[in-house]
């Protein structure tokens, strides 16, 4: 039995897609299809989408930014990153990212290794048709979110007092 994995294409749009908080996430390749190495996603985040601050435990993360401008909090530092450039979170980092801009932002996200997919799929909402308006189903995603982030390694920094003054795309 090989420990590689298998080479595939994935042709565009033809992921399974899943409505995050405001943002429409495309599986570009799952733990399934890398033998457990990584999971890729494209994101697509609206002005004012992005998640809270939080933690992995289980997986170091990584984004490339292919449209728009995103600010990214990392630990207790803020950059903006643009097209072309890349950002790199290793695992148990605070981080969250968020567009303040007025146009769509569109990125690739990498965990590595794989298995936070099955977070997704669990928590958030199949998405048919991802260039339609997202559900307004925020407070729900939001329960099944910290229901499930401790079965995944996550941790969400809502209410932790440090991370308040911090929060990228909120106001404090």
């Amino acid at each position: 039995m090989s420990t590689q994995a298998a080479m595939f294409h994935r042709p565009a749009k033809s992921g399974r897609s899943f409505w995050g908080p405001g943002d429409a996430y495309t599986f570009l390749v799952t733990g399934e299809e890398s033998n457990g190495a990584y999971f890729a996603m494209e994101a697509i985040v609206p002005q004012g989408g992005g998640p809270p601050p939080h933690i992995h435990t289980k997986e170091d993360e990584t984004f490339f930014v292919l449209e728009g401008e995103c600010t990214f909090r990392l630990g207790d530092e803020t950059v903006t990153a643009c097209r072309g450039d890349f950002v790199n979170v290793p695992r148990g980092q605070v981080h969250n990212f968020f567009n303040a801009s007025p146009d769509q932002l569109r990125m690739i996200i990498t965990f590595t290794p794989a298995g936070l997919e099955k977070f997704f799929e669990e928590t958030l909402e199949p998405a048919s048709d991802p260039t339609q308006a997202p559900p307004d189903d925020i407070d729900g995603i939001s329960a099944r979110y910290a229901a499930a982030a401790p079965r995944y390694g996550l941790e969400f920094l809502l209410d932790s007092p440090e991370s308040a003054p911090a929060l990228v795309g909120a106001e404090a």
